[in-house]
C-alpha cells in the first residue's frame, strides 16, 4: 500500500443545501403548516409562512411547491418513501386569479391608512377590483413563481431584505403584486440562460410603462445583491471594470465565501485584495488529484462534495456556466452487518421508520417543553425515546439505531449529545429542493473558476485585525495591509481558537455568539484502487457495528468511481470516532477499512485488491480550519448565526462564510452566499460613506444653515421621551445608522414613578446642576450623535431622566455639546434627514408618532426587540481615545461655550461605534401566535 506521509489539510464532507432570501425561523420551534390533506405531512418540508403575505398572491404561488425536500436528518442517505412531487394548478391563460385567503397578514391599506388589516379585510376595503389592474408579462406566471422560490424567494411577499433595501414605497396592495411579479419574471429570465448577462433593457417591452419605476427597483435591487448576473461566464467576466474606482478592500480567507465577495466587489470597482493563509484557494473545499501506475488517476473531494438540492444553488449555477455535468447521487444505499452480510431489507426498513418516530417525538417533545429545550440535547432525548418505548430488541436492531445515530451527527458533523434538541434543525425549511449531486472532476473546478484573475497573496496567516472609523488594517506576520474595509471569512474553528486577534475586541454579543455555536468535525479516508471492485450501480453504501462508541468509524462509503475519472471510494468518519481519528496511524485507518471491504466482497467471490494510493483527512488538526462544519448546540440558536454575521466598526468589519448564515448553515452554497451578501453590504457602506463625504464638504459651507435645519427638524421629532428628542433617518433600517439626540433643561427635574429609590450610581446630581446653570430661565439644548440601537437602549432605562442621563454619560460613555459642535458627520445627517422629509408621501402621516414609539418608514409596520446585552468597549478606533476631563470630586466642570464638550464624571469616554444589532420581529397576524424570543 501506498500510504501518505503528510496530514493533509482537507475538510470534511460539507453538505450543501440551498439558495437565498426567505425570512429566518422562529427562534422556538414553530410547527409547520399542514400540507394538502392528499399528501403526507411527515415527509414534507416547508418553507415558513411569511408574515407579510399578499392576497393576491397566496393562493396561486402555493409554498407547498413543486418538489420534494430531503432534511438534513438525510444527508447521508436520501429519504425514501417520498410521495411524488405535485404541481401547483395550472391557471387560464395565464392570468392569475385571486380568489379570498382564509389566512390573514399585516399590511398597510393605502385607501384604509390602517395598519394591520386583515387579508379578506384589506382587499374587501382598498383592493375591490384588483384582477384589472394586475399586470400580465407571460402565462408562466406560476412557473415563474417557483423559480423565485427555489431561488428563496416567498411566493407571495417580499422579503425582509427587500423592505430594508426600499424596492416600494408603501408595503401592500396592487404594487406589491406587481412588483412580484417583475421580480420572479427577471429570475426565471436569468435562469433561462445563466452565461449571459441578463439586462434591464430585456425587459422594457414587456413590462408596462407604468410600471417602469417597479421595474427599476427590482432589477437594481437583484443585480446588487447578487441573485442574478453572478458567477464566472464570459458575459459576466466582460462587465469587470479594467481599473479599480472604489476603496481597497482585504479579504481574510480564500474560501468559497471569501472567492465570491472578492469577484463581486471586483465587478463593483472595488480594489481587492485577498489574504490565504494556504499555499491554495477553496478552503474547506479541496479537491485532491490522486495518481497511480498504469495512468490511473482520480480527483478526490476530500472537502465539501455533495451539491445539496439543485433547484436554486447557485454553485450548480456556476458549474452550468463552466460546462460541467452534475452526477446525481443516487437513492440505493444497502447497509451490511458487522459480519459484512447485507441487513434484511424489512428489518432495515422497520428500524429506520422507528427511528424517524424517536426524531418526531423528540420534536413534538420540544414544542411541548418551549425554552426549557434550549438546554437539553438531541442525543439525551432520542435515547430516552429508545429506551422508553423498546425499539431496539436484538443487537442488530440496535446497530442499525447506531447506523442511523452516526448519519445524523455526519449530517450536523457534531455529536448528538451535544446538539441543541430546540434548534439542531432550525435550517430544515430552507433545505433546497432538487437532486444531490456530485461534480464531475470534483469541486475543484468550481474553485479554480472563482479564483482566477482575483488578486490572491498565498501563505499570509492573518494574526491581528484592526478596525476604526478610519478603515482597517490587517497583519500577517511582519507585513501590515490597510484598507477601507476588510472582510473576514475564516472558519468559525478559527474565531473559536481565537488565533486572530481584533483590535479593539469583538462586541461581547459576538464573542458569545461564536462560543455558543458548535464546529464538528468529519473526516475521510480516500482510496484510489486498481479497479472498481465494488460495482457501478450505487454511489453509496453503509457498514454496521457493534460498539456504539465507534458507530461512526467508516460508518458510509461513497463511490467516485462514476465522477472522479478513475476507481475511487471514500470512507466517512463521523462524530466522536471522527475526533479518535486524527489521533490514529493513517496505515491503522486504512487497514481497518479494506478488513470491512473485505468483510463485504470476498464472500461474494469479489477480491479486493490493495489501494495504489490513499489520503485520511485531518480537519481537526487543520490551523485554518480546526474542524469541519457548524452546528447548533446546546444553549445556541439561529440567532447566533446572525450574530455572526453581524459587521462592526461602523461599517469597516464584516464577516462571511457558512457559520453567518442561519438559512444554509454547513453548506457550500452557504457560503457562497454570505460572500455575495457581504460583498452588497459592503457596497452600501461604502456609498453611504461617499455620500456622507459629499454632503459633508457642501454642508462645512454653510454651518449656520445646518443649525436651523437641525431646529427645524427637532419641531417634529421621531421619538420623544421625558427630556429627551430623537430625530433619525428613516430610510436607513441599519441599527448601526446615526440618529441625533436632543437633551432639554429647561425645568426642575421631577421625580418619576420609577424613582422611588436614590441610586447611588445615578447623575441626578448632574442633571440639576446642568439646569441650575442656566438658572432654569432659558432652554438649554445639548446634542449627541447615537446610532439607533443606542437610541432603544436609553428608551428602555427605567427611573426617569436622570437614570436616562446616567445611562447615557456612564454607561454608552458619550459627550454632551452645543449644536454647532456636532461637527460635519451631524451636518450629513441633518442634510439627509431634511432631504428624505421632503420627499415623504402624504400617506405617512397617518402613521402619527406618539411618545416612545417610532415613525415608521413607508408605512411598514415593524416591532424592535432589543436583546439584553452587555455594553460593549468605548472605543472602536484604531488609536486610544482620550477620556474628557472632570475635576477631582466627581463634579461637572462648567463650561463657558455650550459648543464644546460638556465635561463627565470620572469614568466615562467617548461613544463607542461599535453597536449591537438589534433583533427585527415582523408584526404576525391575530390568529398566529408571534414567536417566542
Amino acid at each position: 500500500m501506498n500510504f501518505p506521509t503528510e496530514s493533509s489539510d482537507l475538510f470534511a464532507e460539507f453538505p450543501p443545501l440551498e439558495f437565498y432570501p426567505f425570512d429566518p425561523l422562529p427562534t422556538s420551534p414553530t410547527p409547520i403548516p399542514p400540507p394538502p390533506s392528499s399528501l403526507p405531512a411527515e415527509n414534507l418540508t416547508v418553507p415558513p409562512s411569511d408574515p407579510n403575505p399578499n392576497p393576491n398572491l397566496s393562493s396561486v404561488y402555493n409554498p407547498l411547491a413543486a418538489f420534494t425536500v430531503p432534511k438534513k436528518r438525510r444527508r447521508g442517505r436520501s429519504q425514501r418513501n417520498v410521495p411524488p412531487s405535485f404541481q401547483l394548478p395550472t391557471l387560464p391563460n395565464g392570468n392569475p386569479s385571486f380568489p379570498p385567503s382564509s389566512s390573514s397578514a399585516s399590511i398597510y391599506a393605502p385607501d384604509s391608512g390602517e395598519i394591520g388589516v386583515g387579508v379578506a379585510g384589506a382587499a374587501a376595503k382598498s383592493l375591490p377590483d384588483i384582477s384589472d389592474e394586475i399586470i400580465v408579462i407571460n402565462k408562466e406566471a406560476t412557473t415563474e413563481a417557483l423559480i423565485a422560490l427555489s431561488a428563496g424567494f416567498p411566493a407571495d411577499s417580499l422579503t425582509d431584505e427587500e423592505i430594508d433595501f426600499g424596492v416600494l414605497p408603501v408595503i401592500g396592495g396592487i404594487e406589491q403584486v406587481n412588483y412580484i411579479l417583475i421580480r420572479n419574471h427577471i429570475i426565471a429570465k436569468w435562469r433561462e440562460n445563466v452565461t449571459g448577462w441578463v439586462s434591464k433593457e430585456m425587459f422594457l417591452d414587456v413590462i408596462p410603462k407604468h410600471c417602469s419605476t417597479l421595474l427599476d427597483s427590482a432589477y437594481n435591487y437583484l443585480v446588487s445583491r447578487g441573485y442574478i448576473n453572478f458567477g464566472v461566464s464570459a458575459a459576466i467576466k466582460e462587465k469587470f471594470p479594467t481599473e479599480p474606482s472604489k476603496p481597497t478592500v482585504i479579504i481574510i480567507g480564500a474560501g468559497l465565501a471569501g472567492l465570491a465577495a472578492a469577484r463581486q466587489l471586483m465587478r463593483f470597482g472595488f480594489k481587492v485584495t485577498v489574504l490565504e493563509g494556504r499555499k491554495r484557494a477553496g478552503g474547506r473545499v479541496y479537491t485532491k488529484k490522486m495518481e497511480g501506475g498504469n495512468r490511473l488517476s482520480a480527483a478526490a473531494d476530500l472537502g465539501g462534495s455533495v451539491l445539496t438540492g439543485t433547484l436554486g444553488n447557485p454553485l450548480g449555477i456556476v458549474a452550468r456556466q463552466l460546462g460541467h455535468f452534475l452526477h446525481k447521487v443516487r437513492d440505493k444505499c444497502p447497509l451490511y452487518s458487522v459480519d459484512g452480510k447485507p441487513v434484511n431489507p424489512d428489518l432495515d426498513m422497520k428500524v429506520e421508520s422507528a427511528f424517524n418516530r424517536l426524531l418526531d417525538k423528540a420534536s413534538r417533545l420540544r414544542q411541548l417543553m418551549g425554552e426549557v429545550s434550549v438546554d437539553v440535547s438531541l442525543g439525551s432525548a432520542l435515547e430516552t425515546f429508545r429506551q422508553v418505548n423498546g425499539d431496539a430488541v436484538n443487537s442488530e436492531e440496535m446497530s442499525l439505531f447506531n447506523w442511523h445515530f452516526a448519519n445524523l451527527e455526519y449530517a450536523n458533523a457534531g455529536l448528538l449529545s451535544k446538539l441543541s434538541l430546540a434548534f439542531w434543525d432550525q435550517d430544515d425549511p430552507y433545505d433546497m429542493g432538487g437532486d444531490h449531486c456530485f461534480l464531475h472532476g470534483g469541486n475543484g473546478k468550481l474553485v479554480q473558476a472563482l479564483a482566477e484573475n482575483v488578486p490572491i497573496l498565498y501563505e499570509k496567516t492573518v494574526n491581528t485585525i484592526r478596525y476604526g472609523s478610519d478603515g482597517v488594517q490587517v497583519v500577517a506576520g511582519s507585513q501590515v495591509f490597510e484598507g477601507d474595509m476588510a472582510l473576514c471569512s475564516v472558519p468559525l474553528g478559527v474565531l473559536k481558537s481565537g488565533s486572530i486577534k481584533f483590535v479593539p475586541e469583538l462586541p461581547q454579543r459576538k464573542l458569545e455568539g461564536i462560543k455558543r455555536l458548535g464546529f464538528g468535525l468529519l473526516n475521510k479516508v480516500a482510496m484510489l484502487f486498481p479497479y472498481v471492485f465494488w460495482g457501478t450501480d450505487l454511489d453509496t453504501f453503509g457498514h454496521l457495528t457493534d460498539d456504539s462508541s465507534t458507530r461512526g468509524e467508516f460508518f458510509l462509503f461513497y463511490s467516485y468511481a462514476t465522477v472522479a475519472g478513475g476507481p475511487l471510494l471514500i470512507a466517512l468518519v463521523a462524530g466522536e470516532s471522527a475526533v479518535k481519528f486524527e489521533s490514529m496511524p493513517p496505515t491503522d485507518a486504512v487497514t481497518k477499512v479494506i478488513q470491512i471491504l473485505k468483510g463485504i466482497y470476498e464472500p461474494q467471490g469479489v477480491t479486493v485488491p490493495e489501494p495504489i494510493q490513499t489520503v485520511c483527512t485531518r480537519w481537526g488538526s487543520d490551523p485554518f480550519s480546526l474542524g469541519s462544519y457548524s452546528n447548533v448546540a446546546v444553549g445556541a440558536s439561529g440567532d447566533d448565526y446572525d450574530i455572526l454575521a453581524e459587521s462592526v466598526g461602523d461599517g469597516r468589519l464584516f464577516f462571511a462564510g457558512e457559520a453567518t448564515t442561519r438559512r444554509y448553515p454547513a453548506t457550500m452554497h452557504g457560503a457562497f452566499l454570505s460572500g455575495l451578501r457581504e460583498a452588497a453590504n459592503m457596497a452600501q457602506y461604502a456609498h453611504a460613506r461617499s455620500s456622507r463625504m459629499r454632503i459633508d464638504r457642501s454642508l462645512s459651507k454653510n454651518a449656520h444653515s445646518c443649525a436651523s435645519l437641525l431646529t427645524d427638524l427637532f419641531r417634529e421629532p421621531d421619538l420623544e421621551f421625558g427630556s429627551f428628542a430623537v430625530i433619525f433617518s428613516q430610510k436607513n433600517s441599519d441599527p448601526k445608522s446615526s440618529a441625533i439626540l436632543r437633551v432639554t433643561f429647561n425645568e426642575p427635574h421631577k421625580k418619576s414613578h420609577g424613582d422611588s429609590k436614590p441610586d447611588q450610581h445615578s447623575n441626578k446630581l448632574l442633571f440639576q446642576q446642568l439646569q441650575s446653570h442656566f438658572n432654569q430661565q432659558q432652554q438649554l439644548h445639548v446634542y449627541t450623535l447615537l446610532s439607533k440601537q443606542q437610541v432603544l437602549e436609553l428608551r428602555e432605562v427605567r427611573g426617569g431622566d436622570g437614570m436616562r442621563l446616567n445611562f447615557l454619560i456612564e454607561k454608552l460613555g458619550v459627550k454632551l455639546i452645543g449644536r454647532k459642535g456636532l461637527g460635519p458627520t451631524a451636518d450629513s445627517v441633518v442634510a439627509s434627514i431634511k432631504a428624505e422629509r421632503g420627499k415623504r408621501k402624504p400617506a405617512s402621516a397617518s402613521l402619527g408618532v406618539k411618545s416612545g414609539t417610532w415613525k415608521h418608514k413607508s408605512g411598514v409596520l415593524k416591532q424592535k426587540v432589543i436583546r439584553k446585552a452587555k455594553i460593549m468597549r468605548k472605543s472602536s478606533g484604531l488609536a486610544p481615545i482620550p477620556k474628557p476631563s472632570a475635576n477631582g470630586n466627581g463634579k461637572v466642570t462648567e463650561e463657558r461655550s455650550m459648543d464644546q464638550p460638556i465635561s463627565l464624571p470620572t469614568g466615562t469616554g467617548q461613544i463607542h461605534t461599535e453597536i449591537m444589532k438589534q433583533e427585527e420581529v415582523r408584526v404576525f397576524p391575530s390568529d398566529r401566535a408571534a414567536p417566542q424570543l
